[in-house]
């Protein structure tokens, strides 16, 4: 008998060629009209039930027995992130992109080809009966790196949209370039990744010839020292037990090199795993930028909140856990530390149980996220597809036990 990884290892070809076509042609935030009608056209054909445009530029894909009311059984939801980054790749590949300035730096599209591999799996399951009872709800969804005008990500879009509604439990997995290839990395149950707020800090004080710096108010070395006091945030404020970061990444100001700066801007991070963590930040964020008017300058904060952090359920970890080592065997699932990097996915665990995770894909030599040299083992697609498939088969029969 064929396993689900049998069946996933022969769309291999398949795979590889989708997630080559998507890298080469990325697009944006809210604008992922053809990777959307890629992945929309393929489930139709399939036999899901499709739903265009939620969230803007996402679509919602089901199969399976309907809805949560009597009879209908549970809702298992896996989603997957459609966007790439404003980066000009630097690759000499075949399949580089060919938008400029644009590029996909964090594996979307190979989520988005093994989502649409474990569709084809789980509607293989369903013509030869195998499928559990209830609904398999496939969310690909629009912007997981940025907010809208209104700090809305995809996530928070398509919940609007009724994404998630009836929802019994929701799975994501991310591929790393960082991580061995070939595993399956899985958090304790709890915070895995880090809430995250982002400010932009105006330090303003008083133009002045450099010759003549008494006559002025040199915004520059208010902001050197808002930038020391904040640093004071996390070394002096937080208990050595808890886990924070203040980081500020961007500081632009001044004019020319004989004339003191009168404003400087201060662009940054907070990332936190429990609330009170990110109350002392922001407020000792707030006490930084005090010290610019102790001297004799004025400031202005705009804190723009971001994702909460992203909590494993309990129960949901267990099920990733049984589903990854029964289709892909004991020897793949790896542990993974909690690190403060963000995701959305954050917003639909606040919606419904769920479990996030990560599939290895380093290449010989390790690419990080976000660079323009990222780029991923392909031969980990078949995995990532029977991994997320093997999860909602065995979410559904959980469920309704």
């Amino acid at each position: 008998m064929r396993t689900l990884l049998d069946h996933a290892s022969a769309l291999a070809p398949d795979l590889v060629a989708v997630r080559r076509d998507l890298h080469r042609h990325p697009e944006l935030a809210f604008r992922e009209h053809r990777t959307a009608g890629i992945a929309a056209e393929r489930v139709e054909a399939l036999g899901y039930a499709v739903r265009r445009g939620v969230g803007r530029t996402g679509v919602v894909a089901e199969l399976g027995g309907g809805g949560a009311g009597p009879g209908g059984g549970p809702i298992v939801a896996l989603r997957t992130d459609m966007d790439a980054l404003p980066i000009q790749e630097d690759s000499d590949a075949e399949y580089r992109s060919t938008v400029p300035g644009v590029m996909h730096a964090c594996g979307h599209d190979a989520h988005v080809s093994m989502m649409l591999g474990a569709a084809r799996l789980l509607a293989e399951l369903r013509r030869a009966g195998e499928l559990p009872g209830g609904t398999v709800r496939l969310l690909f969804q629009p912007s997981e790196e940025s907010s809208d005008a209104e700090n809305k990500s995809g996530a928070t879009r398509m919940i609007e949209d009724g994404a998630m509604e009836g929802v019994d439990a929701v799975f994501g997995m991310h591929i790393g370039g960082h991580l061995e290839a070939g595993r399956v990395f899985l958090a304790q149950p709890g915070p895995i990744m880090a809430g995250t707020d982002t400010f932009c800090a105006h330090v303003r004080g008083k133009g002045a010839h450099a010759a003549r710096p008494n006559e002025g108010v040199d915004a520059l070395v208010l902001a050197a020292h808002v930038i020391l006091a904040a640093q004071n945030a996390v070394a002096r404020r937080l208990s050595p037990l808890q886990r924070g970061v203040l980081s500020i990444g961007q500081i632009a100001g001044g004019t020319a090199e004989n004339i003191l700066a009168d404003d400087v801007v201060l662009k940054g991070t907070l990332r936190y795993f429990e609330t009170p963590v990110r109350e002392t930040l922001q407020r000792e964020l707030r006490r930084a930028l005090a010290v610019a008017e102790a001297l004799g300058g004025t400031s202005e904060l705009e804190l723009r909140y971001g994702y909460p952090p992203v909590v494993n359920d309990a129960r949901m970890a267990g099920i990733v856990r049984t589903a990854v080592t029964g289709a892909l065997g004991d020897q793949v699932l790896g542990e993974l530390e909690p690190w403060m990097g963000a995701e959305d996915f954050a917003m639909l665990l606040a919606r419904a149980p769920g479990c996030f995770f990560w599939l290895g894909a380093s290449l010989p030599e390790p690419r990080e996220h976000h660079h323009p040299r990222f780029d991923v083992d392909e031969r980990v697609l078949p995995l990532g597809a029977a991994a997320l498939a093997a999860c909602a088969v065995h979410a559904l029969r959980d469920i309704a036990q």
